[in-house]
């Protein structure tokens, strides 16, 4: 499952991130890391971009970007 198909409050845990390599660099230097548990917080009001709990933060991606982090449940 991606990022994109949690909902609200749920939580999961960072298993992979595909995509192009600047992507990847990206979201790691955020701290998307492998084993990482993440939790979908909230999202704007017309679905873009979602808010994610990670590692103590809070930060906001774009729906295109989330869909490249796969997730295992938590």
């Amino acid at each position: 499952m991606s990022l994109c198909e949690l909902k609200t409050g749920q939580k999961g845990i960072i298993k992979n991130i595909v995509g192009d390599k600047s992507l990847s660099k990206r979201l790691y230097a955020l701290g998307f890391i492998e084993g990482t548990e993440i939790i979908l917080k909230t999202s704007a009001p017309l679905g873009d971009p979602i808010v994610v709990s990670i590692r103590g933060f809070k930060i906001a991606i774009r729906k295109n970007d989330a869909k490249n982090i796969f997730l295992m449940e938590a």
